[in-house]
């Protein structure tokens, strides 16, 4: 123990600095304070998000102000379903001159990448974004090309209108570190919407934001989640939430070791955003659905009987004993 405190972090500077980006996404983005803190836990634990709703909850806004306040190249992709992987990749073109071909990036090639609608785009246009995803590199005519060490991927997909979509395959969904939940805002909070709008209608225009991380102030608090201090009971903690999904009758395709690894990866960086250089149990509890609920296959009596994948983790969180 007295080397683990010889080790702690000061993180006030790093609380204050996220403390301004929470401020600054709530000038624009209301009503969803769980769903910036899981944006802004996954952007620092270097995964990619799966922000689900319905349309006009403000996906696309959430995920454009993130890659805003960040001073990084950002592209944005919109799925449809005549999009190629050449669309996303990018493609190789003779050039006259040279008597060569010559690589034209595709949008993936950015630090943030918004991809709106993921479920719109055929099968082999999603299998090219994700091996992206997985690999942090893209291979054209041979060649590899390697993505920044920002590389990171905000998808929205809508989960009620299915017409014109190709279903996202559960391995895949993988590749997503969180599938972010935005609900509807309650009514007080739609009432502020309004009046926000009735008072400026220029109030969504993202022009005016300013960055307030720069690409190495990231990745060097993306360097602070090995020196967050995890417990071994933590740890047990943990194992012990996966193996639950795996020998629950509802649930037909358990959690794998890396969903328990991206809870690991989850609880850290969302510790960091509490302002605190070690994890406790409610860290893992509050990231244990997002991690977990794209991760799970239910039977077909459990999704018969209406349960959905998020609160079902809840209720197995209930099950496990709680470290002391």
């Amino acid at each position: 123990m007295e080397d683990q405190n010889q080790q702690r972090l000061d993180l006030t500077a790093f609380s204050d600095k996220m403390t301004l980006v929470r401020q600054q996404i709530g000038t624009v983005v209301v009503g969803q304070t769980k769903a910036i803190d899981l944006l802004l836990t996954a952007v620092l634990a270097d995964g990619h998000v799966l922000l689900e709703g319905v349309p006009g909850v403000a996906k696309t806004l959430l995920a454009r102000m993130i890659a805003r306040l960040i001073d990084a190249r950002f592209s944005r992709l919109q799925f449809t379903p005549d999009l190629m992987p050449s669309d996303v990749l990018g493609t190789s073109v003779f050039n006259m001159k040279e008597s060569e071909f010559e690589f034209h990036q595709g949008p993936i090639f950015a630090d943030v990448v918004l991809v709106d609608e993921i479920n719109r785009a055929p099968a082999k246009t999603q299998a090219a974004l994700f091996e992206v995803m997985e690999e942090r590199q893209a291979t054209i005519d041979g060649v590899t090309y390697p993505l920044g060490d920002m590389f990171t991927v905000i998808a929205t997909q809508n989960p009620v209108e299915q017409e014109g979509t190709y279903k996202l395959p559960e391995a895949q969904l993988d590749r997503f570190l969180m599938k972010v939940t935005m609900p509807y805002p309650p009514a007080d909070l739609e009432i502020v919407i309004l009046k926000r709008h009735h008072e400026n209608l220029r109030l969504t225009q993202l022009d005016d934001i300013r960055p307030l991380l720069s690409l190495e102030e990231v990745l060097r608090y993306r360097e602070l989640m090995s020196k967050v201090i995890v417990d071994d009971s933590l740890l047990r903690y943990i194992v012990d939430v996966v193996q639950l999904t795996r020998t629950s009758k509802a649930v037909f395709l358990g959690a794998s070791p890396r969903a328990a690894v991206a809870m690991l990866k989850a609880s850290k960086a969302y510790a960091l955003l509490q302002g605190r250089d070690f994890v406790v149990p409610e860290d893992i509890k509050y990231v244990a659905p997002s991690v977990l609920q794209h991760r799970l296959l239910l039977t077909a009596e459990a999704e018969m009987e209406g349960h959905h994948a998020a609160r079902l983790v809840e209720t197995l969180l209930d099950q496990v004993e709680v470290p002391k």
